[in-house]
């Protein structure tokens, strides 16, 4: 016997179907799939270039591919090419580093008109906070269980 909810939702989930847009999946993750792999060999294009040109090595030469990187990523996200690139892309975009360095540009463009302190500075790690706070408290984690094993055994 059928309830008067479940008819309802399925009269709701029947509605959704008929006026949802349709999504692109398929072209969409051509598309992240394409982009962040040429964003990443750009990234590994720096790192030869570092590598055999500079003759840098080890981290050393890891540091200042995410420099470069961070750098770049923060430069488009100013001239306004990155938002485009990730309207294009989607997560291909987000993925690599270049996307974290558009999470902490984005909002401190976007609050710049209310001053350095309260807009720029306190808007700045609005979206990138959060990250740093997990990745830094997950590896410390990591470090203390990888720490105990290796005490035990």
């Amino acid at each position: 016997m059928k309830t008067a909810k479940s008819c309802l939702n399925q009269n709701y989930i029947r509605y959704v179907e008929l006026t949802a847009p349709k999504t692109k999946e398929k072209r969409m993750l051509f598309r992240a799939f394409w982009v962040g792999g040429v964003i990443c060999m750009i990234g590994q294009s720096f790192r030869f270039l570092l590598e055999y040109v500079f003759l840098l090595q080890g981290d050393e030469l890891s540091a200042y591919v995410s420099m470069i990187m961070i750098f770049l990523g923060a430069l488009l996200t100013g001239l306004g090419v990155y938002d485009r690139i990730g309207k294009y892309a989607g997560g291909g975009s987000i993925v690599p580093i270049t996307g974290f360095a558009n999470s902490v540009v984005s909002p401190a463009m976007e609050f710049k008109t209310e001053g350095y302190i309260y807009g720029l500075a306190a808007k700045m790690f609005l979206i990138a906070g959060p990250i740093i706070v997990f990745g830094v408290a997950g590896s410390v984690g990591v470090g203390l269980i990888y720490y105990v094993i290796y005490r035990i055994f």
